[in-house]
């Protein structure tokens, strides 16, 4: 392998290309970037920011020998049934997926290999360092972002710790924010004015404000971790108190920037697809830490 001249990668389950995003930024070439993606929505914006992927659809119809020699294979196996906020049937549940990521790490035997997943019970993690060989490295989002969202990453790649950045949402909130009609509307049918129960539900939630109003020390805080389910998900989780006087949700920009994530990038599907992609997207800066690594060892 000789990273010089270009990688190929598979990619497993990374809806909008986080992975091909995090290669770019730390300055790997790639010659064939692999996609193995159903989401037609995340599949619109990749092409849009990555026209050259090629598409190789459902995983559980993909097979090894109908690829080249690939040198990095990448994957985020869906993690519904781990998840603490998920149905908790584990390997049961959508979550089994991740035998298929096995199954194609046997049949194309690439050179390195990353799998992201959430934290999950002891039993469930140690199924998956068993056969994967490895054991995770867990990596808080919150070193490289203004997110609360702690992560597991199997890699046969050696990884050190990132060192914290600090930043917060004061950092990433839109300057100049108004309320669409819409907004509003929802606001009005979640929340009742001046309800003082909102502010001590939320008090360490998506606290963000949109006016510089002297009583907004939140926003020098972390956000909660950005979930995925759309419009479900949208209109539970995604509103929190700013202050005393202010109450907004982020906005899919300031989501793409908790996931360190390009200005924008998911701007060609609705904002309801746009929220479901980037709860289930990985924080890129983080995906880019771990490729560093990949650079170090051609270095030495």
């Amino acid at each position: 392998m000789d990273i010089k001249n270009g990688i190929n990668v598979l990619s497993l389950f990374d809806g909008m290309s986080c992975g091909q995003i995090a290669l770019e930024r730390v300055g790997i070439k790639v010659n064939n970037y692999y996609a193995s993606e159903i989401d037609k929505y995340a599949i619109q914006v990749t092409q849009k920011n990555y026209p050259n992927t090629i598409q190789v659809g459902d995983i559980t119809r993909l097979h090894g020998d109908s690829l080249p020699k690939i040198d990095l294979l990448i994957g985020g196996s869906p993690c519904q049934s781990f998840s603490i906020a998920g149905d908790g049937k584990g390997f049961d549940g959508k979550s089994g997926l991740f035998f298929e990521y096995v199954r194609l790490l046997n049949e194309i035997k690439p050179r390195y290999f990353l799998l992201e997943n959430v934290k999950m019970k002891k039993e469930w993690q140690d199924v998956i360092t068993k056969h994967l060989g490895v054991d995770p490295i867990e990596i808080p989002s919150s070193l490289l972002s203004a997110q609360n969202r702690i992560r597991l990453y199997w890699t046969n790649l050696r990884i050190a710790m990132p060192k914290d950045k600090g930043i917060t949402l004061a950092d990433i909130i839109e300057k100049d924010f108004t309320f669409t009609n819409k907004a509003q509307t929802i606001l009005s049918t979640m929340y009742k004015e001046n309800s003082k129960s909102m502010f001590t539900r939320n008090k360490k939630g998506l606290i963000v404000c949109s006016e510089q109003c002297g009583d907004c020390k939140f926003i020098k805080q972390k956000s909660n971790t950005v979930r995925g389910g759309g419009l479900k998900s949208y209109q539970r989780h995604e509103w929190d108190s700013v202050c005393k006087l202010h109450l907004r949700k982020l906005t899919p920009l300031e989501c793409e920037r908790l996931q360190t994530l390009p200005d924008n990038y998911t701007d060609s599907v609705s904002s309801t697809q746009r929220y479901k992609m980037l709860g289930n997207g990985w924080t890129v800066d983080v995906i880019a830490h771990i490729f560093k690594h990949l650079l170090l060892c051609h270095e030495n």
